[in-house]
């Protein structure tokens, strides 16, 4: 059974702040260039060294304030209401959960996590079934990372994916193929790890 953000088990786990600052991955990882805690950047760049020539990995965000991932929150708990009539409280939480994590447990606003996706050396993403940010409304549930229906070519980079970061300590969270972290309160619970490393990133980020 999936665990989602909105899990308490999530919340109860414990964090011990390593106090990595965020900084810029280089353009290698996109024009974006999304700010990440030193430790999830260090293993981005072991994961890139895992991939096939000509293949990269493209970040399209990182870390996030706790009033951007409160605004992404809002939007999309209007569209669960729009397909759940009558839903609230707790139910709106878990739901809204599959898409978008509660502020305080937040791995983005941790610095913790990235959105990412394979592209081509030069050139544009690949398709691995869904666009990144599809919600579960929207994709159907492809966005799902072991979602069923999708062609085979997207479930080949999907897998892909998941071994090169897999292999650099990284954790997905299963209702997203694009969503990955690393030290944050999520990726403690699932690899059991004592403590996260990283709470919400207050240090400023850097230009």
């Amino acid at each position: 059974m999936t665990i989602l953000l909105s899990d308490p088990r999530v919340a109860a786990v414990a964090v011990h702040e390593q106090g990595d600052p965020l900084v810029r991955l280089d353009e290698g990882f996109g024009p974006a260039r999304a700010a990440v805690r030193a430790g999830l950047a260090e293993r981005l760049r072991a994961a890139r060294e895992l991939l096939p020539a000509g293949i990269a990995l493209r970040v399209v965000e990182g870390h996030r304030t706790p009033a951007a991932q409160q605004a992404v929150i809002t939007a999309y708990e209007a569209e669960v209401r729009a397909a759940h009539p009558g839903v609230q409280g707790a139910e709106l939480r878990h739901l809204t959960s599959r898409f978008v994590a509660p502020v305080e447990v937040a791995p983005h606003v941790a610095g913790a996590a990235v959105d990412l996706t394979l592209a081509e050396v030069p050139g544009d993403e690949l398709d691995l079934g869904t666009p990144i940010d599809a919600t579960p409304e929207v994709s159907g549930g492809a966005c799902y990372f072991a979602a069923p229906g999708i062609s085979a070519s997207a479930r080949a980079r999907r897998d892909l994916l998941a071994r090169v970061l897999s292999a650099a300590g990284l954790v997905n969270y299963p209702t997203e193929w694009w969503h990955w972290s690393y030290g944050d309160r999520y990726w403690a619970l699932m690899t059991g790890a004592p403590a996260a490393m990283y709470g919400p990133a207050s240090v400023a980020v850097p230009a």
